[in-house]
């Protein structure tokens, strides 16, 4: 099981009230909440390996390099200076994370330490490309849990990868399969980076192609198979694309030369871990270390949970 950790702790500092504090006033709703889905997750699908995957950078140079709108909206400016904060020692930058989520990811890292979670990430990289790097190389079924779309394009039936998809909820989560893909968008997952390319993402910066929505990039691609047979088909003397649409390719040639690269996750990256390293623990790696935080910052029932779900028979 890959966790898509900011995915989740996000999800639970908005969706956990903030009235949930250590006995020193420190918030902790992220943290308890995110203890919470894992337990949740763990108890539902007994991973025999668990890996929290973490954005080491959520917005990669190389990629802004190559698309400059790349999550640009993101970024949090104060006059003409970017602000960039660095979550404490999380080496992660701030992404307009609020206040009080920032001051806890420094504590999430210490309790996954000492339960001995696997915390995997990759300076230089987002957590999507430390999943496509261990989604396309484990020796094992996965099960990818992420809030992120555009994670659909690891799914692989034959190589039993699925996502679980938290977008309404960690408990109300989707499993998404080629066939649940193909239900939803009219494409083979394998063809969902060239779908997101054409689409375009806001949420991301990506822009897409002028004119051509879900409809259009969906019959392209069930007609094409991908981006080159797209493209090869809309030019030439007898192109096979009607002149509207490939005029709307065209216009956006150079956008769908580095798009691709951008939205695609990496599937090759050098960990520096192996698969033994991920196996998921039965009782805390550091239980006098897990005992402390746990009265420190108040855990309570999420660290009893924690500890009974990882405690039970896979």
């Amino acid at each position: 099981m890959l966790l898509d950790t900011a995915s989740l702790y996000f999800r639970a500092f908005y969706g956990v009230p903030d009235s949930i504090r250590g006995p020193d006033g420190t918030p902790v709703n992220a943290l308890r909440g995110l203890l919470d889905f894992i337990s949740r997750l763990h108890d539902t699908y007994s991973p025999s390996h668990l890996a929290c995957c973490w954005d080491n950078d959520w917005r990669p140079q190389w990629r802004v390099d190559l698309l400059p709108s790349y999550k640009a909206h993101r970024v949090a400016k104060s006059g003409d200076a970017v602000v960039s904060e660095m979550a404490s020692s999380a080496n992660t930058a701030a992404e307009g994370v609020p206040e009080g989520l920032a001051a806890q990811v420094p504590l999430i890292l210490a309790v996954l330490d000492s339960l001995g979670i696997a915390v995997v990430g990759k300076d230089g990289y987002e957590a999507d490309d430390v999943i496509g790097t261990l989604a396309s190389t484990a020796p094992m079924p996965v099960d990818v849990v992420t809030g992120d779309r555009d994670l659909f394009q690891v799914v692989d039936d034959k190589r039993q990868v699925r996502v679980l998809y938290i977008a309404r909820g960690v408990g109300k989560h989707e499993v998404v399969d080629d066939a649940w893909v193909q239900a939803k968008y009219g494409i083979p997952a394998a063809a969902y980076v060239d779908y997101a390319t054409m689409r375009g993402d806001a949420s991301d910066g990506l822009p897409g192609v002028s004119g051509i929505g879900d409809k259009t990039a969906a019959t392209l691609l069930s007609s094409y198979h991908n981006m080159e047979g797209i493209l090869a088909a809309a030019s030439g003397p007898k192109p096979k694309i009607s002149g509207s649409v490939a005029a709307k390719l065209g216009a956006a040639i150079d956008y769908l030369a580095v798009a691709p690269t951008v939205v695609a996750v990496a599937r090759d990256l050098d960990l520096g871990i192996a698969f033994d390293d991920l196996v998921c623990p039965t009782a805390p790696a550091k239980p006098e270390v897990f005992a402390e935080l746990t009265e420190l910052l108040g855990l309570g029932g999420s660290a009893e949970r924690i500890l009974a779900s990882l405690a039970k028979d896979p």
